[in-house]
């Protein structure tokens, strides 16, 4: 039984109108009519909500339905997709922070009568920022493709 079935008969069963249960789901009457059409899923937060208004577990709602299935699958990537992101986004920052503060450091020591030291060795230093922010960029960009194959 694909997922629009499965709904529609559990909403008879507990003989309500698809106002009612639209209501009970804070969706319009349209979405649930769309549901059990099969022109469109719901998201898996109302999943969720169907699964306790009917007392069926999620994996029968589901399972029922291998569209359903693949649309709660490429949901959870999406939602996983904006935290990588944002990770290698904060390193690609960290780098350019690094290398800022190298570039100002060098800078006031070439042209004043500062001398400023950078605490830490010369290699970290030159190298670090550099690779923080090609790692960051790779790594953004691996994740991105990754994201489109799927």
């Amino acid at each position: 039984m694909i997922f629009g079935e499965k709904l529609k008969s559990e909403r008879k069963n507990k003989g309500w109108s698809q106002e009612e249960l639209a209501e009970k789901l804070f969706v319009s009457r349209q979405s649930v009519s769309k549901w059990e059409n099969n022109q469109n899923y719901p998201s898996i937060e109302i999943i969720i909500k169907i699964s306790d208004l009917f007392g069926v577990t999620i994996d029968e709602l589901l399972r029922s339905d291998e569209e359903l299935t693949k649309k709660v699958i490429n949901d959870g990537k999406k939602l996983a997709y904006p935290r990588l992101k944002l990770i290698f986004d904060v390193v690609f920052l960290i780098g350019a922070i690094l290398w800022i503060i190298k570039l100002g450091v060098f800078m006031l020591n070439k042209f004043t009568d500062l001398d400023i030291p950078l605490y830490g060795e010369s290699f970290i230093w030159n190298f670090g920022p550099l690779v923080l922010m090609v790692g960051a960029g790779i790594g953004s960009g691996v994740v991105k493709e990754k994201y489109r194959e799927d």
